[in-house]
């Protein structure tokens, strides 16, 4: 099947833009004034280390207009790798969909002072396009341009609400280049240890 003209258009106007952002990222990062001025990020998933509780909510069917969500509970351990500069997330959560079994990996850029993050599930075994970002006033934004159902979207993970004992993650997806956001994957942790 030949892809529309709007649709070629379309991954052509991305591909330029990610292009663009990814050549801004390259040369903020090999610029001295720009890696000195911003804050060290390496510790902002510190609060993500020990055990949870997590609760889940999931919509089904992201960009149909769906609103049927199902809910899950499990556990999040996380462990701190390179002293901090890393960490590995094993997630297992059961609901009425079935049981979910993933992990994250997480990597700290130094230089560019921004956070890698990327997910897998036992469902496939693959390390999914990471998202990256950074935390700026307590709010950490990730976002990154993956295919999900056959067409590129762009996907942002953030986390807020931190405290030490609870923590909120959001996943949203936006199919109109980020004008409008919805989201499809919210998971509400509290500390076990």
């Amino acid at each position: 099947m030949k892809p529309s003209p709007l649709s070629s258009a379309f991954a052509a106007l991305a591909f330029s833009f990610s292009c663009t952002f990814t050549a801004n990222v390259f040369a903020e990062s090999a610029s001295p004034a720009a890696s000195t001025s911003r804050p060290d990020g390496q510790h902002d998933f510190d609060f993500e280390i020990g055990k949870w509780n997590v609760h889940l909510k999931r919509l089904l069917h992201p960009l149909t207009g769906s609103h049927e969500w199902v809910e899950a509970d499990g556990i999040s351990v996380t462990r701190k790798v390179w002293d901090g500069r890393a960490n590995l997330e094993e997630f297992e959560a059961k609901g009425t969909s079935g049981p979910i079994e993933g992990l994250t990996l997480r990597l700290y850029d130094p230089v560019a002072h921004q956070w890698s993050l990327f997910w897998a599930n036992q469902r496939d075994g693959v390390l999914a396009t990471p998202t990256i970002g950074a935390f700026h006033d307590g709010v950490g934004e990730f976002t990154d341009f993956e295919k999900i159902e056959g067409r590129y979207i762009w996907v942002r993970y953030q986390w807020s609400q931190i405290t030490a004992r609870s923590a909120h993650f959001e996943q949203s997806f936006s199919d109109d280049g980020g004008r409008t956001w919805e989201v499809n994957w919210i998971t509400d942790q509290t500390r076990i240890d």
